[in-house]
Order: C-alpha cells, then sequence, then structure tokens
C-alpha cells in the first residue's frame, strides 16, 4: 500500500475553535474523506483560552502555536522548517483571513485554497489600521503566489481572483458539500418563523434582518424571528430587537447544537442571510437541505448559492425594505413557499462532500506533481 501524501494545512483556526467557521467546516468535513483517499492532514493553528497545544480530530491532526498575536510569523517558521526536513510532502494554503503566503517559505508545493478574500469587508470587522493591512497584503497575493495553483469554492470567488490578477486557467472552482439529513422526527409544519444561521460579525449585517422583520411585524403577527449562532455583535443586536419593539418576537439562539439546529431550521418557512458578502454561503445549502428557501444579498458567494426566483430570492445589498417584500412575499404565499421548497431541496442535492473530497484530491495530486 502506497504511503499517504502528508499534507500540512495552514489555516488560523481550527475546527474546535469558538469562533469556528466555514473554513474550518469544510476541513471537518474533509478531513476524514482525504484521509480514506490517501492523505493525511496535520493544521497549523493558533490557540484560545483552554486549548491544549495539540488535538485530532477524524482525518485531521491539530498543532496549535499559541495565541493569534505572533501566530503567522509562528506558522511560517514552522512550515518552513518542517518542509525542509521533509515532513511534508504538499502544503494546503487556505486563503480566507490574512494571507500566509507559503510560495515564499515552503520547501514543498503549495495549494491555495481561498474561500474568499475580505476586501472592503475587512473594515467592517477590524480597527482601520489592521483593516488596512488586511487589503494590503490582499494586493500582494497575486504576485507572491505566482504560479501556484488554486482551488475557488465559488466562481464568486474566482472572478475575484482573476480581477486581482491571478490567471483563470490556475483556478479550479470546486464547491462545497453539504449534508442531507432527514427532517427530525414530530417536525411541526413550517409556520412563520424566519431563521438567520451564522455568526454574528459586522460584515453578516444581521442588523438588516431585524429591520426586514419589524416591517413586517404589524402585517404577521404570528412572525417568529429565530437567530442561531453566536459573536461580538449580540449584546448590539438584541438591543436593536427591543428598540424596534421585536424583542417579544426574537429568539436568540446562541450556539446550537447538531439536533436543535436541524430542528428551528426544518421548522422555519424561510432563512435569511444580509451577509456583505461570503465564500460561497454554506448555510444558504445547509437551510436548503430541509426544503428552506433563503433570501440573501445580491452579493459575491451569495448569489452562487441561492437562484434567484427559484431556491429563494436575492436582495439589494443592506436594503431592509428589499428584505422585508421578498420575506414577506414567502410568508404569505403557501404556494410560493412551497414551489421555492422543492426547487431549494432539489437545488441542495448537488452538493455533496464526497464528490468535494474527489475534486480536491485531484487537485492536491496535482499540485504535488507541479502539474
Amino acid at each position: 500500500m502506497a504511503a499517504p501524501t502528508r499534507v500540512l494545512v495552514l489555516n488560523e483556526r481550527d475546527p474546535l475553535h469558538p469562533r469556528a467557521g466555514g473554513a474550518e467546516v469544510h476541513l471537518l468535513e474533509l478531513g476524514p474523506r482525504l484521509r480514506a483517499r490517501g492523505f493525511e492532514l496535520t493544521q497549523l493553528s493558533c490557540g484560545f483560552p483552554g486549548a491544549p497545544r495539540s488535538g485530532a480530530l477524524p482525518g485531521l491532526a491539530i498543532r496549535r502555536l499559541g495565541p493569534l498575536l505572533g501566530y503567522y510569523p509562528r506558522a511560517a517558521l514552522a512550515c518552513a522548517r518542517e518542509t525542509r526536513r521533509g515532513h511534508f510532502d504538499l502544503v494546503l494554503d487556505v486563503l480566507c483571513k490574512l494571507p500566509f503566503f507559503s510560495p515564499l517559505y515552503s520547501a514543498v508545493p503549495v495549494l491555495a485554497l481561498c474561500h474568499h478574500l475580505l476586501g472592503e469587508t475587512a473594515f467592517l470587522q477590524a480597527p482601520w489600521p489592521i483593516a488596512a493591512g488586511v487589503s494590503l497584503a490582499e494586493g500582494l497575493v497575486p504576485r507572491l503566489y505566482r504560479g501556484a495553483p488554486f482551488v475557488a469554492d465559488s466562481e464568486s470567488t474566482r472572478d475575484d481572483l482573476v480581477a486581482r490578477g491571478i490567471a483563470r486557467e490556475r483556478i479550479r472552482v470546486i464547491p462545497l458539500g453539504t449534508r442531507h439529513p432527514e427532517p427530525p422526527a414530530r417536525m411541526p409544519p413550517p409556520g412563520l418563523r424566519v431563521a438567520y444561521l451564522g455568526r454574528l460579525v459586522p460584515y453578516k449585517q444581521v442588523d438588516v434582518l431585524l429591520r426586514a422583520a419589524a416591517r413586517l411585524a404589524d402585517r404577521f403577527p404570528e412572525l417568529e424571528l429565530v437567530v442561531i449562532g453566536r459573536g461580538p455583535e449580540q449584546p448590539r443586536l438584541e438591543s436593536l430587537a427591543a428598540r424596534l419593539g421585536i424583542a417579544g418576537r426574537t429568539r436568540f439562539a446562541g450556539f446550537a447544537s447538531d439536533a436543535e439546529r436541524d430542528r428551528l431550521l426544518a421548522s422555519s418557512r424561510v432563512c435569511v442571510c444580509p451577509s456583505k458578502k461570503e465564500g460561497f454561503g454554506l448555510t444558504v445549502i445547509e437551510a436548503n437541505a430541509f426544503g428552506v428557501p433563503v433570501v440573501a444579498t445580491d452579493a459575491p458567494g451569495l448569489r452562487d448559492a441561492v437562484r434567484d426566483g427559484e431556491t429563494g430570492f436575492l436582495a439589494p445589498d443592506g436594503d431592509a425594505e428589499a428584505f422585508a417584500q421578498r420575506i414577506g412575499a414567502i410568508l404569505a404565499d403557501a404556494d410560493l413557499a412551497a414551489r421555492l421548497s422543492a426547487g431549494a431541496l432539489a437545488w441542495s442535492r448537488r452538493f455533496d462532500w464526497e464528490r468535494t473530497a474527489d475534486e480536491l484530491a485531484g487537485s492536491l495530486d496535482a499540485a504535488r506533481r507541479g502539474a
């Protein structure tokens, strides 16, 4: 039996990090699947309070390099040292926060996996000096990753890379997968519940959903809003819900177990994703897998995940009135809701983690061979 291909993964957070997001779900889902295809993954991540220095998940060994402050230089030094000692065959450089620039120091081939580049959304997440530094670093990606192959998880991300100067022929689009769960037992029929699933951070613009819900409150007295997720924006959003007069019908569910998340999604009439930008919009497909249509921002990534008029609707960025109109249309029209639900379920079945793993394994093999 051939020895496994040893892959060093550079990604700031591991799947157990309290602020883990879509990039970490990607690693969690693909770790065991890539292991079954002959790849051995080791991730270098930053630490977090209470985290041990090392750990393991199925198909993914984790080495934590201490606090975020100083993590990127430590990751670069560790990558340079470990690849020069022959401990790894390939580097998987995950671009979704600050670039690692691993082609500068890796002694083995690099495959760049780009979920998304932050662009102007960096200024919604960090103080302007840090955001400016991220923006400057992203501007160096075309030059410092020259020659490296790229994988993007959506056509929007590919187009962003091309616009920044990466040759289109160096980029392969490999969509994310999703789970295909059975609906929870004894699930009540979808009522007038509107759900949000994701982190509570500024660029997700959950306030747009709250303002849209406030416009619908008088028209739909039974409207219920459930916000699934946690993050630093929660206190501000709770205050906004109170000011808008919808605190009594808004539930901040926080972190939910898989079973509870599934129950809340499956019993919703519509899910809303008002984010300013996404790499792909994995939560859209997760909702679709329960037959729940999605109203989302007409923005990069999300316009790849939502088929406007077939699986949900797209709305202009930050336009609470437009979101209210589209959400209201689904709440008011059972036939429309049923048609979109059927379309959402059919669309979700096109996304499969096994297929994603097959395609990524092919890209990893090609990168190792220098193809």
